[in-house]
């Protein structure tokens, strides 16, 4: 006897701390299955709290909070089977788990047995490893429950649940997105449905939280390996798939725990449409992580415009592109800020880039308050020779106007440096440092460009002018500067950090991929020495595999070299 099951897999945008909110969304999510008869939906992980939950895991209340929000939300669903991802607490433990809900009842749980703690995860600083594997019985059909990181183990629990008859596996993450990140997971799923020959759902969160950006793309595979139906990437979604399974006692090679779910399979009068969304490219990718990080940062933290300064700069001028799409071009104010070094062509391209991008914009000139700070200053500096202190000192009159600015109008200042200049220190503390979001802090400078152009051609005109995009990158901090004076060519000075960062090679190994020893040398020595930077920048989104911040983590005080 063979009986379909209709899944619907809720790719959902929660928010850290906001239990009511979150509650309010599962229930409208569950209302949308049942529109489409579905028998079971599945949540993210940790929905109910929101992820990462961080040290308010340290805080009791919080943990009696999400218990609470769980019994209340159980009574809510009815007529459908929904599993959730929450905090679960045994005595002086707490649990990353998911709890199996249906008809009104809480029905059990499964706790997330292998807890990540590399990268930006820190799991086992809060769970305890969850020691019961077991499997869900839905009206003969058998399901194995995991979540996130127990599928990146080879010996991961969905081998027992297999053994023991599971014919399906679901599993619940909260992935976040790098480059091409969704494709490793794509392959490892795949190749788990194959071995084991069972359908896999997964289902993964979607939105921004500080620097993480979750990408969504939640997929449904068949036991040959085949994506059948696939959500979108950095929208909210609801999936819905249907399989045929086999109802037939299985024959059991290891026996686990079976919870046997009180309900039955819904009469399906509607068809399902297996859909497949299309791949993209990494342009367009990391362009809709920067948009979503930046959009959720300033929503969720209760702002409604922010205010950047515009250069003429490629950085800047991307920066603003990706706050107007994010938010919309009547909450985004760009200042211009000239001093006596800055070109007339470099202030043109500012005033047309905010023309372009149809924003409001100031024009507040530094000369005369930089002249001040340089008289205030000249008996302590009488006799010494102008060199980077004169130049930070614009850098900062510039970052104490959009702070003012901030300060009284409530706007949200974002930064507009890139992960080059942020490695090398090529950057100015309490200057352009200062602000509230790095929309670009994870953004190499070749890739900056990349994303610039691949603005202009989906908008199919000249966003960002073709002069700032030729023209050499320059600080404009004393006259006839360009970033070249200081660094090597970007597509270098980026290859470099790449291996140096991202792959934490050492000198000789990068000086073996045929880099000059001076300058590799030159580049590591700049990365160590401004650790103490980067640790007083704002967030900023992360989209390469290791970014600064909770991602790449290096002590300031730090002989080792």
């Amino acid at each position: 006897m063979a009986e379909k099951m209709r899944i619907a897999l809720a790719q959902i945008n929660t928010i850290v701390g906001d239990f009511a909110g979150n509650s309010r969304k599962v229930l409208d999510y569950v209302e949308k299955a049942k529109v489409y008869q579905a028998d079971v939906i599945i949540f993210p992980e940790l929905t109910l709290c929101g992820y990462p939950p961080e040290d308010l895991l340290h805080k009791p209340k919080f943990i009696e909070d999400s218990g609470l929000c769980l019994e209340e939300l159980a009574r809510k669903i009815k007529d459908i089977t929904a599993i959730i991802g929450f905090v679960r607490q045994d005595g002086a433990d707490i649990y990353n788990s998911a709890a199996v809900v249906s008809n009104g009842n809480f029905c059990g749980f499964y706790d997330k047995m292998y807890l990540p703690n590399y990268s930006v995860f820190d799991e086992k600083r809060y769970f305890k490893s969850g020691k019961c594997n077991l499997l869900f019985d839905i009206c003969g059909i058998k399901a194995g429950i995991n979540i996130c990181e127990d599928i990146w183990h080879p010996d991961g629990p969905y081998k027992a649940q297999k053994e023991s008859g599971a014919q399906i596996i679901f599993n619940l993450s909260a992935s976040p997105y790098y480059v091409n990140k969704h494709r490793e997971r794509q392959c490892l799923i795949s190749n788990i449905a194959v071995k084991e020959r069972v359908h896999f759902a997964f289902v993964n969160l979607v939105g921004g939280q500080d620097e993480l950006v979750f990408d969504g793309a939640s997929s449904f595979f068949s036991p040959e390996g085949k994506i059948m139906s696939s959500a979108r990437q950095f929208q909210e979604d609801v999936l819905i798939v249907e399989a045929e399974f086999s109802v037939k006692n299985n024959v059991e090679k290891k026996n686990l725990e079976v919870i046997k779910i009180d309900t039955m399979l819904k009469e399906k009068t509607s068809k399902v449409e297996m859909k497949i969304e299309e791949e993209r490219s990494a342009e367009w990718e990391v362009y809709s992580a920067l948009t979503l990080g930046l959009k959720d940062y300033v929503v969720k933290n209760g702002f409604e415009k922010v205010v950047l300064g515009i250069s003429g700069g490629i950085d800047s001028a991307f920066a603003a592109a990706v706050a107007v799409d994010a938010l919309g071009r009547d909450n985004v104010i760009g200042v211009i800020m000239p001093s006596k070094y800055s070109s007339d062509q470099t202030q043109k391209d500012a005033k047309i880039l905010a023309d372009n991008l149809g924003i409001k914009s100031y024009c507040l000139p530094i000369g005369e308050v930089f002249n001040e700070y340089l008289d205030s200053l000249g008996n302590i500096f009488k006799g010494l020779k102008e060199n980077e202190t004169e130049e930070n000192l614009q850098a900062r009159v510039r970052g104490n106007f959009l702070m003012a600015l901030s300060n009284k109008f409530g706007w949200l200042v974002l930064t507009t440096g890139n992960k080059s200049e942020m490695s090398v220190g090529y950057c100015t503390l309490y200057g352009d440092m200062a602000g509230g979001f790095a929309v670009i802090k994870d953004v190499p400078k070749t890739l900056v460009y990349k994303l610039s152009n691949y603005v202009n051609n989906v908008k199919g005109k000249e966003v960002i002018p073709l002069s700032i995009l030729e023209r050499a990158p320059s600080a404009e901090l004393k006259f006839n500067q360009k970033d070249q004076d200081s660094l090597p060519e970007y597509e270098i000075l980026d290859a470099i950090l790449k291996e140096y960062i991202e792959n934490d090679k050492g000198l000789e190994q990068i000086i073996s991929l045929g880099f000059d020893r001076p300058l590799v040398t030159n580049i590591i020595s700049k990365v160590d020495r401004n650790e103490y930077k980067r640790r007083q920048a704002p967030p900023g989104i992360k989209i390469t595999e290791k970014a600064f911040g909770r991602d790449r983590r290096m002590p300031i005080v730090n002989k080792y070299r």
